[in-house]
């Protein structure tokens, strides 16, 4: 894969390593230590007896790349990226009210990625995508771990959020033709006006003053009022006296590309896939192995750890591993801090069962440019299931379920 300028060499992202967690008893000590237990039995047995076979399921790698065209993120061509503004499957029925905000401190969450992942299972499903949002305080990283142990996941409060959207070929939105990717593609109808702010999340509050822009929340509205919309404001109003229709009926011209006024998104990438069996070559014994031996692993008796440095390191630039599958298990970087079956809640829409759709490396904040501060955001890695049977929910975007498994399993609450 041909490296972007700007773009980590495979030698930085050698030296991008996990901490992975010791063997410590005292780790264990915190407010969650009641269930820490149980999860470590159960992740061992579910080792034992199905990890060599679950190996054996192909898995689709996503690397990110800056995109090549101006055309290649919008919505009508069906990407898959990370960064950036979201390009809404459903551009009209968005998500909103607790969908769009982190539990904990009432915040809009931040967009993370988005996976086109298509499926042939139902004709609602010719179109499929799923997108990933979180909250970027690693305070409420912390709380969510936290709250994910408990017993009734549907009830906890969470800062990881995965919604899942889906369409049949035949839909009010797109050509039931494919896309030609020349730049020529266009949706058949405008979308929701979405926030000036954020550009992430439905506009559906205007600014009294001057009712031409459009917010998803008062807390962005304040922001960007602070930010240069107060005296703009006025200039707004004085310029012309009229509202633009398609604003006034909460639409965005089909033409337009939506822009944020806030600094505080991460950087944008296309994804890009390849399969993990291009990358199965025997990269041990020679001269500047990209496969650390066990020596040089902190935390080298962790089996969990061994298996994912090994199966990462064929390919270190992944940020991404896609596996839709009921046998499919996760590739973990720690044997603590796994799930049980049970940790797992089943489809809000069906009530059916979740299967895993794919996870989220740490090598993708590398790219997003996080510090490597004490309180910057990290993660070890970032699990998503959801439903196994891809149900048409009650609502446009089906909120499914994500796992974070931090560096540190039980670190402490602040």
């Amino acid at each position: 894969m041909e490296m972007n300028e700007g773009t980590p060499t495979i030698d930085m992202l050698k030296n991008f390593h996990i901490a992975a967690s010791g063997s410590d008893d005292d780790d264990n000590d915190g407010d969650n230590n009641d269930c820490g237990d149980q999860v470590e039995d159960d992740v061992c047995e579910d080792y034992d007896e199905d990890d060599e076979e679950s190996r054996d399921e192909p898995v689709t790698l996503g690397f990110v790349e800056k995109p090549r065209h101006s055309w290649s993120l919008l919505r009508q061509v069906f990407p898959s990226k990370a960064g950036g503004l979201p390009a809404w499957l459903d551009p009209v029925n968005l998500p909103s009210n607790r969908s769009q905000l982190c539990d904990i401190c009432g915040e809009p969450l931040h967009f993370v990625l988005q996976v086109y992942a298509p499926t042939s299972d139902h004709d609602s499903t010719f179109h499929r995508t799923l997108f990933l949002f979180m909250c970027p305080s690693m305070t409420c990283i912390l709380r969510d771990q936290h709250e994910q142990w408990k017993r009734r996941p549907e009830e906890a409060c969470r800062s990881v959020k995965v919604l899942r959207c889906q369409l049949p070929r035949s839909n009010p939105f797109y050509s039931s033709e494919p896309p030609r990717h020349d730049g020529t593609d266009k949706p058949l109808r405008d979308g929701s006006v979405l926030c000036n702010w954020c550009g992430t999340w439905k506009g559906d509050k205007a600014c009294a003053s001057c009712r031409k822009v459009r917010y998803c929340s008062e807390k962005h509205q304040a922001r960007h009022w602070r930010s240069g919309h107060r005296s703009a404001c006025q200039h707004m109003r004085v310029s012309s006296g009229s509202v633009d229709d398609s604003i006034a009926q909460g639409l965005t011209p089909t033409s337009g590309l939506q822009k944020s006024a806030s600094n505080n998104l991460w950087p944008e990438f296309e994804i890009i896939n390849e399969d993990e069996s291009d990358y199965d070559v025997d990269l041990t014994n020679k001269e500047g192995d990209l496969n650390p031996g066990s020596d040089d692993i902190e935390g080298a008796t962790d089996r969990s750890w061994l298996s994912f440095q090994e199966r990462i390191m064929k390919a270190p630039e992944q940020v991404l591993r896609y596996c839709r599958n009921v046998k499919s298990k996760p590739l973990w970087p720690m044997s603590s801090g796994q799930p049980s079956q049970a940790d797992i809640p089943n489809c809000s829409g069906c009530g059916g069962p979740r299967c895993l759709e794919f996870q989220v490396l740490p090598q993708l904040l590398y790219y997003f440019g996080v510090k490597n501060d004490a309180d910057s955001l990290d993660w070890a890695t970032i699990v998503v299931y959801a439903c196994e049977a891809s149900c048409d929910g009650a609502t446009a975007y089906m909120e499914e379920f994500a796992w974070i498994q931090l560096s540190s399993p039980f670190t402490a609450l602040p």
